[in-house]
């Protein structure tokens, strides 16, 4: 089983950071939280029918640069987990220039199980643009890009703690992964551009290692071929020929 071999991967990986950790003392942020969202929402495509959805997640990231992150949602219809997500990452820092490359596994209740490696940029400017290329190494064999830009505003005080207004869009482009982003009308895989989505959130700490963050997000597509791609993939609320979602809801995290 997929989800058996990404979990002996992440072992492996966990005993190379003891055992590198023994030479040089691990010092390492580890966060965890959870978003109660309306809708799951992964690329333009809206993935569960008719429920809200939890979706807890376990970040661990070492000085050294390497990384470790847990995610899963959960429809809050019947308690159902749909899918659970193990991510490995390394990143680095050159200046004002930022690169990250990891591992995915996702494990899939409803689909067969698949694995993604990838490569991030982004850079710390105004808007702090980015980019994130992501290759599909296991059901699918295409590519997909997503390009960002986001800015934080400090809006004001609260209880003695500064709140942000987060803001932000990205753009992805999907280059011939059928098996993941769906097929166009001729039923071929397609490069095209794929979803556009606009975000705004509010960063409320409500203790030195507590932060609440309230959500909205609206997504769209942006070609026909994603129009006709997307359309077939949807399984929630707007399901048809509706690529339109306009979702949000609330992050609450915890620093240790």
């Amino acid at each position: 089983m997929k989800l058996k071999a990404a979990l002996l991967s992440l072992l492996v990986m966990a005993m190379v950071f003891v055992s590198y950790g023994k030479a040089q003392a691990i010092e390492a942020d580890v966060s965890a939280g959870v978003d109660v969202l309306s809708n799951y929402v992964w690329r333009g495509q809206n993935l569960v029918n008719d429920s809200g959805v939890l979706q807890p997640t376990l970040d661990i990231a070492l000085k050294n640069g390497l990384g470790f992150n847990y995610w899963s949602n959960n429809s809050m219809n019947n308690g159902e987990t749909t899918e659970t997500d193990l991510t490995l990452t390394y990143s680095r820092d050159y200046g004002k220039l930022s690169t990250t490359t990891g591992y995915i596994h996702y494990g899939l209740d409803s689909a067969p199980d698949t694995e993604e490696i990838f490569v991030a940029l982004s850079y710390d400017t105004f808007l702090s643009p980015s980019i994130t290329v992501y290759q599909d190494i296991d059901e699918g064999d295409g590519q997909f890009v997503i390009f960002a830009i986001g800015h934080s505003i400090d809006i004001g005080n609260f209880y003695g703690k500064d709140v942000a207004l987060n803001l932000g869009a990205s753009a992805g482009y999907n280059f011939s992964d059928g098996a993941s982003m769906g097929t166009n009308a001729k039923g071929k895989e397609f490069n095209d551009f794929y979803a556009g989505e606009l975000t705004a959130s509010l960063t409320i700490p409500v203790t030195s290692n507590i932060t609440i963050e309230p959500k909205i997000a609206y997504t769209g597509e942006l070609s026909d071929d994603a129009d006709e791609a997307i359309s077939a993939l949807n399984v929630g609320y707007g399901t048809g020929r509706d690529t339109e979602v306009l979702y949000g809801g609330v992050n609450i995290s915890m620093n240790f």
